[in-house]
């Protein structure tokens, strides 16, 4: 199957609402024919120390390549929606922001765009490039990373929730449809394509777009709060609030956990989260939580109460700096068992699907 093929997870009650613009889907798939089979043994703690050993490795050589059999996580972004450094903190003559000021610096980890992941996916079938938001800083990302990385396709795209810093870059994807293949699938909740259908109109009804004006080829596919596949790799929603009445989801593929926007977790969601070995999750400030975000205080809570072997977190403002926090964080090793850090826009790390 090529790279952009059309997804074999599509299911068959799929049907076409607008040729060419949108796919919606009826229902999630809970075919057993497609199901992904479990590994025989739980993931091993040394298999993580390991991916830490590897994930160090590829800190300090940003070009070396993974192998073409290893899936992994690569952090296209870890920061806020409006981004380190912040213009605000750079123009201020009355008052220098560390963290902003260290983030104009080539390679320091303090750099962070829109939040968001690539799940660099390898299966018996090929190696495919699995999105989790594409944020209005993503041109950037991308700009940065996939050459990088030697990326070259979008093969989906998952979304979490409508704010403009997860699809405010779905524009930009017309890159890849008009260069690269000939569309990209998307993954979204209802309550979100609705908003999409104001925002990006012109995307969900290609009928608008004048002849000759090339925009993102892209076939959107609505989930709902249960399992779905892409390229055979499953995956699972976790609905959780991201302010006050506000659904956002996290997203589960194998015993990894990504939650990038929350406020609070529903009860129902810690069903979700058990045996997970890497928990990627929300941790905005140093001090305390958002209205809307959990902080660094709520964010380790919920990692005592979850229990994961290893946790990265993402989405961090200009109050987290990067070293000086992962240092406060490496205690809790020594004091806790808790193996917690900060991740940071390049970060690859090696994984088992």
């Amino acid at each position: 199957m090529g790279a952009f093929s059309l997804l074999p997870s599509v299911p068959a009650t799929t049907r076409s609402l607008v040729p060419s613009a949108f796919r919606w889907s009826a229902s999630p798939l809970n075919s057993a024919a497609t199901a992904v089979p479990r590994r025989g043994l739980p993931p091993s703690r040394r298999r993580f120390l390991l991916g830490r050993l590897q994930s160090n490795i590829a800190d300090r050589d940003g070009m070396a390549q993974m192998p073409l059999e290893q899936s992994e996580i690569i952090f296209l972004g870890t920061g806020t929606s409006e981004g380190i450094p912040r213009v605000s903190c750079l123009t201020n003559q009355l008052k220098t922001c560390g963290v902003c000021s260290k983030a104009t610096e080539p390679g320091n980890k303090n750099r962070r765009l829109n939040t968001s992941i690539l799940i660099r996916y390898t299966n018996s079938i090929g190696r495919f490039n699995i999105l989790i938001d594409a944020g209005k800083f993503f041109y950037h990302s991308a700009l940065r990373w996939f050459p990088s990385f030697g990326m070259r396709t979008i093969d989906a795209v998952a979304i979490t929730h409508s704010h403009a810093d997860a699809i405010g870059g779905l524009d930009d994807l017309r890159d890849w449809t008009n260069n690269v293949q000939p569309h990209i699938p998307i993954y979204v909740a209802r309550r979100d394509f609705e908003v999409m259908k104001k925002t990006h109109y012109y995307l969900v009804d290609t009928s608008v777009v004048l002849p000759g004006a090339a925009v993102s080829a892209l076939q959107f596919n609505l989930i709902e709060e249960e399992p779905f596949f892409v390229h055979n790799l499953k995956i699972t929603p976790l609905p959780v609030w991201h302010g006050h009445g506000y659904r956002s989801l996290g997203f589960r593929f194998g015993d990894i956990c990504y939650i990038s926007d929350v406020s609070d977790i529903p009860e129902e969601t810690y069903e979700l989260l058990k045996d997970c070995e890497l928990l990627i999750l929300d941790a905005l400030r140093p001090d305390r939580s958002s209205p809307t975000h959990f902080g660094l205080p709520r964010a380790l809570e919920e990692v005592r109460k979850i229990q994961p072997r290893r946790t990265l977190f993402t989405g961090m403002m200009h109050l987290m700096d990067h070293d000086k926090v992962n240092e406060q964080l490496s205690k809790l090793m020594e004091t806790e068992g808790l193996d917690v850090q900060l991740s940071y826009d390049g970060l690859r790390v090696p994984v088992s699907l």
